[in-house]
């Protein structure tokens, strides 16, 4: 049954809508992000509501993808009226899914270094540029393997459904040991990039929080901000790109350095980097978690009763318009709990994930010496992650 093509079909159908609606409130509704829904649908109940329901559930994405949806009806019309279409390019197995780190980084850089992120208008023009880009991918190199590799959600939720403790094996649906999906080697080009993306921008939102960046950032827009706005705002989105990079490429830098220790404790005759590269997968998990799951739990409240007026005019279609959210559903400690369990047993999962992919590959003693350099490496992203927690 979950399987079926019905149930796919009829999924699909519901989240292709809902994309034309997003788009459209974006579009035409009111230009504010308390009375539209479009930012809360895109950066929370996308963007952060379906983290729990991959990890949990495994890999329900492809069923929901809106952009493979229309994908998919499109070309069952064409074959329908007997028409054939060949993909016109091959898509070139050195890009890997260098594409998808590219459009995950835009959409960090929309979401943390843009003035106005919850602007509806410049929701729908990202959502127009993302789809189209989708769609011409699809048509040029074929839908599933664009999809798979230029889909930054695609790449990003896929990873996260390792985690879950439901697969696929041979075709069949199976129950597995939560993390054992992360288990063997990543050859795919440009992962590092992606997963330094999902890590740093996260580790950029926490940094954008601190006192030092704030006076940082104020005291660089401090000239222009009276008599030259449109500089002052430029600034501070250059300066917010300059983190991110900057975040991204410590991400980087460290897990080499720390694989790159690991080859030589051991004489490995071939690069580790690929061998332990899914342990990071966790780490942004509960990097994610820690800083937005009171955004998820608080902002996404707010869904209910913007879903029954979605263009903000005033409509009450669910009459839940009036619903009152819990803006302080947890105490600031239990917060801090959360978050600060949430990184802890995080870094050790991904600890566990490279020991276990340790020993497959190495002798016992080998395998024991790689991993002191990965324990280091989840010391101090464990360490950098507790420090901007606090500094926010």
């Amino acid at each position: 049954m979950l399987r079926s093509t019905a149930l796919h079909v009829a999924v699909g159908a519901v989240s292709a809508g809902l994309l034309v609606l997003i788009f459209l409130t974006a579009l035409l509704g009111k230009p504010s992000s308390a009375l539209n829904l479009s930012p809360t649908f895109v950066y929370v109940v996308f963007w952060l509501g379906l983290v729990p329901v991959q990890v949990l559930l495994g890999n329900v994405w492809p069923v929901l993808n809106p952009w493979l949806a229309f994908a998919g009806g499109f070309a069952w019309i064409w074959r329908r009226l007997g028409l054939e279409w060949t993909p016109p390019l091959v898509y070139p197995e050195r890009l890997g899914v260098w594409p998808g780190a590219f459009l995950l980084l835009c959409f960090a850089a929309l979401e943390l270094a843009y003035a106005e992120p919850a602007s509806p208008r410049a929701l729908a023009l990202a959502i127009a540029l993302y789809s189209y880009a989708m769609w011409f991918g699809m048509a040029a190199y074929g839908r599933r393997t664009w999809d798979e590799h230029g889909n930054a959600f695609t790449v990003y939720f896929g990873l996260l459904a390792r985690i879950a403790p439901l697969g696929e094996r041979d075709g069949r649906l199976v129950l597995r040991t939560p993390f054992s999906g992360l288990g063997g080697v990543e050859r795919t080009p440009g992962m590092l990039a992606f997963v330094a993306v999902m890590l740093g921008s996260v580790g950029f939102d926490g940094l954008s929080r601190a006192p030092f960046w704030q006076d940082l950032r104020a005291e660089l827009e401090a000239p222009y901000i009276v008599d030259a706005p449109r500089t002052a705002e430029l600034l501070g989105t250059g300066l917010a790109l300059a983190g991110i990079l900057g975040c991204v490429l410590a991400v980087a830098l460290a897990y080499l350095g720390a694989t790159a220790i690991a080859e030589r404790m051991v004489r490995a005759d071939r690069p580790l980097r690929a061998d332990f590269l899914r342990s990071l997968v966790p780490i942004a998990l509960v990097y994610a978690v820690a800083h937005y799951f009171t955004l998820l739990l608080v902002q996404g409240q707010y869904a209910w009763p913007l879903a029954s007026d979605p263009f903000g005019y005033g409509w009450d279609l669910l009459g839940s318009v009036d619903y009152a959210p819990n803006i302080a559903p947890l105490s600031p400690n239990t917060v801090w709990y959360v978050q600060v369990g949430a990184l802890v047993a995080g870094h050790v999962a991904g600890l566990a994930v490279a020991h276990d992919r340790a020993v497959s590959i190495l002798p016992e003693r080998e395998a024991l010496r790689s991993q002191y350099a990965m324990l280091g490496l989840m010391v101090l992203y464990t360490v950098g992650g507790l420090w901007l927690l606090s500094r926010g």
